[in-house]
């Protein structure tokens, strides 16, 4: 259990932020089929709710999808692709836009009990802290963290007047440096700890479950780390207070992760595309300040993404990872209604 986890997702952070091996800028021919592909789905009145990869075609950008898959889940866990021209099109058109190269990466997940699809990642007013708070609807600052699917997607619309960087880390560098330095500690991370659904459950199931923050199966290493949920488990009575040594490895494992040591941060430009592993890489926020004019306001499109490659998970995972077979489809948050769908602003108790 101790063993240092050899391999590319081992990386620090101003190590990684000199290479350019992860970022893809996209080259003329490719915004072209891009275009094309978006102009065919047009001419077909396909809409997000009825779209398939058939209808939005992407003979080459396919193939740059199925390297980044690759970088994703054998490499370093991170993706970037720049340049895509958003000025050209409306916000309802790159919502399209989006889905329809989504459809060619991997298969959306539910990001609530709404059952958002297509989740905007906007500030209006959210308190992150509170028991059904969700990060992306604030401009507060956000803890390194992961999200509840393989892969996070993040397309950028608009960006703040100040602040809102992108900062990540590398789950697999901090578990080896606890490992180093405590693997006392270490070994608390892969026991259970209890976990808020933070109003996200299924019918008829318990407000918490639980959960380890580190596992490892058939040889593949998985973080799960979302520590406001963690504290929120704490206001059940019935759930065991924190011992000290889930209290210590939980700071711990922040304090790498945000130390400069190993993280790095990164300014978003509108036309990103970023996509980040979650078993293997942290992402935070900065705080921002956004634009008065309401149409300037920082704006992402955001998918949770299954993935066709995925690495198989410990069973100790199922809770949110239903099937943990590699390649399954799994993540994510059961909507509540039984519906989807592809534009949330607010979500209501």
């Amino acid at each position: 259990m101790t063993a240092l986890i050899k391999g590319p997702a081992d990386w620090r952070g101003p190590d990684l932020v000199k290479s350019d091996d992860w970022i893809h800028d996209w080259s003329v021919a490719e915004i072209a089929e891009i275009e094309r592909a978006f102009a065919t789905a047009r001419e077909r009145g396909k809409t997000l709710e009825t779209l398939a990869a058939e209808d939005f075609p992407l003979p080459t950008v396919a193939q740059r999808f199925v390297m980044a898959r690759d970088q994703l889940e054998n490499g370093c866990g991170l993706q970037l692709f720049r340049g895509f021209p958003n000025e050209r099109y409306t916000k309802d058109e790159l919502r399209l836009i989006y889905w329809g190269m989504g459809k060619h990466l991997g298969t959306a997940r539910s990001q609530s009990r709404v059952g958002d699809l297509l989740g905007d990642v906007k500030d209006i007013g959210v308190i992150t802290e509170s028991a059904g708070g969700r990060g992306y609807q604030s401009n507060q600052r956000l803890s390194f963290h992961t999200d509840s699917c393989d892969v996070t997607g993040l397309f950028v619309l608009h960006t703040a007047k100040t602040g809102g960087l992108s900062k990540l880390a590398s789950s697999v560098a901090v578990r080896n440096e606890i490992a180093r330095r405590r693997p006392d500690l270490l070994e608390v991370l892969y026991q259970p700890f209890y976990w808020s659904w933070n109003k996200q459950e299924p019918a008829d199931a318990k407000p918490y479950y639980q959960q380890p923050v580190f596992s490892e199966w058939q040889g593949y290493f998985s973080c799960r780390f979302i520590d406001g949920q963690i504290k929120n488990a704490q206001a059940f009575p019935e759930v065991a207070r924190f011992t000290p040594a889930q209290i210590e490895a939980r700071a711990m494992l922040d304090d790498l992760a945000n130390s400069e040591e190993f993280n790095f941060s990164m300014m978003f430009q509108p036309g990103d595309l970023q996509l980040v592993n979650n078993h293997t890489c942290f992402h935070s926020r900065t705080a921002f300040e956004d634009w008065p004019e309401p149409e300037r306001c920082r704006h992402l499109l955001r998918m949770w993404l299954s993935m066709p490659n995925s690495r198989p998970l410990s069973p100790m995972m199922g809770t949110i990872y239903q099937d943990q077979r590699a390649g399954a489809v799994r993540g994510g948050f059961p909507s509540r209604t039984g519906k989807h769908v592809f534009n949330t602003y607010v979500m209501t108790d």
